[in-house]
């Protein structure tokens, strides 16, 4: 066993180390209610903030608990229940795709689901395991697209294949990237396809954002949308002052919009964006924050008062434009936005108003969204470089690490341990203890 350095060694007291001789992995048994710790994209809230938890400033490869081997590099991020983390994983020289579980605790493969997939053109930053998959007590729930299918699969903790959906073609000039949301007794799916700038003889998608049944996959209601560009965030749950529930998500067309959780129908909706919307909605009280932009610049991030009433209308209450993300997500902690840009400037504002507290050119170009844990702010770069930010009203970089791989993907963090997504890798950092 190796020596922690002195930063790890205040992460974790205590790493847990697994023996050779080991029994295998056994199911989960029946009637037990497995703990869910990391629920999809950007944990429990989809808010990227762990409040209990603490982040080294510094480590080595030495430091890692266990390193799994993928057969490719991919963007997708995991999802943490039951002891086990769950990710999806593609294979293009074989034309297939699957969901895979691998322990929490020893990084040793649970189980692998492969499933026929079709190579399709996307974006030189994207890759085709880009979803999240969403996990709940009773299982997890998986999507992904090419240009004929759009799947929707629901597994138990063991992997066994509980219903699938396939939702019908897929248009889009980027390929597929957002991933479903478990809310209650069902599972919600933004289908947002291309209508604009089209390949010759290609045809417009069909937009609508979709929720079946968590136990039959059965439809519940669709909704549809306005199909302009493609847009991935996945959906956010808000409990209004008046009892109702609302789905919020964001897209060009629409632009930001809440939906009735029962019935679908459209509540409101206030088109604030002139450009793809990559990010996932942040809720901060009665606002719903997200963002749009493009490669080329002109992003925005915008924040709409949500109506506390049917009669009243939603309000744009601020809007930035210097330091906005396109693809990542902005997190929350204490009323504060902490936000990093594609192209390597790390900012936090003020979640209420907008107003900028500071800004920092950190470097590098960005894909991944940044999480919190405790006080730390952790955000990775495309090519593998982790800063560590305190977040907070003062800006402070705690430290840096170059992880040696590329990162696309956002990272998870559960029962003490970080989950690190580089390259054709799934690497674990820590242990159970803080």
């Amino acid at each position: 066993m190796h020596l922690l350095s002195k930063p790890l060694h205040r992460f974790v007291r205590n790493t847990l180390v697994c023996l050779v001789g080991m029994a295998g992995l056994a199911p989960i048994a029946s009637g037990e209610t497995p703990p869910v710790n990391w629920s999809g994209f950007r944990g429990m809230e989809t808010n990227g903030y762990v409040e209990d938890g603490t982040l080294p400033t510094a480590w080595t490869d030495q430091d890692y608990v266990w390193r799994h081997k993928l057969p490719s590099t991919d963007v997708g991020s995991m999802a943490i229940a039951a002891g086990r983390v769950f990710y999806l994983t593609a294979d293009p020289a074989n034309h297939s795709i699957a969901l895979e579980a691998i322990d929490l605790d020893t990084g040793k493969v649970v189980f692998s689901r492969p499933y026929p997939h079709t190579v399709a053109k996307i974006h030189n930053r994207n890759t085709y395991a880009s979803s999240t998959p969403t996990v709940d007590d009773r299982g997890v729930v998986v999507a992904w697209s090419d240009p004929k299918h759009t799947m929707l699969k629901s597994f138990d903790h063991d992997g066994n294949e509980l219903w699938s959906r396939d939702l019908g073609t897929w248009q889009s000039q980027h390929g597929f990237g957002t991933s479903p949301q478990l809310f209650g007794s069902m599972v919600l799916l933004l289908n947002s396809q291309q209508g604009e700038q089209l390949d010759p003889g290609e045809t417009a998608g069909r937009s609508r954002m979709i929720a079946v049944d968590r136990a039959t996959g059965k439809t519940l209601w669709e909704t549809p949308l306005k199909t302009t560009r493609t847009c991935y965030g996945v959906p956010a749950i808000y409990k209004n002052v008046d009892g109702t529930t609302q789905v919020i998500d964001a897209n060009t067309g629409n632009g930001m919009f809440g939906l009735d959780a029962k019935t679908g129908e459209m509540i409101w909706s206030l088109p604030v964006f002139e450009m793809r919307c990559c990010s996932t909605p942040v809720l901060v009280g009665d606002l719903a924050i997200a963002s749009a932009g493009s490669g080329g610049g002109g992003n925005h991030l915008v924040a709409v008062r949500i109506p506390a009433t049917a009669d009243q209308l939603p309000e744009q209450v601020y809007r930035i434009d210097r330091g906005a993300p396109y693809v990542p997500t902005a997190s929350v902690k204490d009323g504060r936005l902490f936000l990093v840009d594609d192209r390597g400037v790390a900012s936090c504002a003020d979640a209420a108003e907008g107003k900028m507290i500071w800004s920092k050119r950190i470097g590098g170009n960005f894909g991944a969204s940044p999480i919190i844990v405790g006080d730390t702010l952790l955000i990775i770069s495309l090519d593998g470089k982790a800063t560590l930010l305190r977040a907070s009203e003062r800006f402070e970089k705690l430290g840096e690490v170059d992880l040696g791989g590329p990162v696309g993907a956002t990272p998870a963090f559960a029962q003490g341990r970080l989950l690190l997504r580089v390259g054709d890798e799934i690497r674990c950092l820590g242990g159970r203890e803080f």
